[in-house]
């Protein structure tokens, strides 16, 4: 399912894959020979999605960005099953594992990994070649990496990260969930007005499959 939303639609290059059952909804460009999976969803609110030539999108994987926090993913990467991937840049040949979490402002270098359930924090900086373990959290700028039980010392670096503010424009002190939850709630009502929408790519090369938002062959 391909969705307009704030005037903008998705883009899919004839040489990718869509799932039936997966969504692209707003600003998300998807390259030639990637291949979003069935269940995927990839959803830009206000910022930008470009995913990269022969990137895979595993099942039930979550794509995000905001208008503060594009999502750029690059060539030849992927994306592992129920994976949350936010408002990050990650580089290429990048393998996100099943189960991970990666948050707004992040950056992920060229050939790096993220293993199964591993966390790569608000604002973090993975450098190329490295590898967040099974489970593994990685905080900071440069990353430093802590098992989950060290929550002291996670805590000791995100905390100047200032998750409430970064994400919901709220500082800590107000960040309520009431606070929170009426601020998400008139940002997402955008979506009051969405619609369907087409790739312009895929109904140009393959209006056939376009009722499906796929391209390729």
């Amino acid at each position: 399912m391909l969705i307009e939303h704030l005037g903008k639609s998705p883009v899919v290059d004839f040489a990718a894959y869509v799932a039936p059952n997966a969504v692209l909804c707003g600003d998300v460009t998807v390259a030639a020979g990637a291949r979003i999976m069935f269940g995927a969803q990839v959803i830009a609110e206000g910022g930008s999605i470009r995913i990269g030539a022969e990137c895979i999108v595993m099942e039930n994987a979550v794509l995000r960005s905001s208008q503060s926090h594009p999502l750029t993913i690059g060539p030849n990467c992927l994306v592992g099953p129920n994976a949350h991937v936010v408002g990050s840049t990650i580089e290429e040949e990048v393998f996100l594992a099943t189960g991970c979490a990666v948050f707004h402002g992040s950056h992920i270098g060229a050939g790096a990994e993220v293993r199964i359930n591993g966390v790569v924090h608000l604002k973090t900086r993975v450098p190329a070649g490295a590898t967040v373990p099974i489970g593994w959290v990685a905080v900071g700028d440069p990353a430093q990496l802590f098992p989950p039980s060290e929550h002291d010392a996670i805590w000791k670096v995100q905390e100047l990260l200032n998750f409430p503010l970064a994400v919901y424009g709220l500082e800590r002190s107000d960040a309520s969930m009431t606070n929170i939850t009426r601020r998400l709630s008139q940002a997402l009502a955008s979506h009051l007005v969405d619609k369907a929408a087409w790739s312009p790519a895929a109904v140009a090369a393959a209006p056939a499959l376009a009722p499906f938002g796929c391209g390729g062959k």
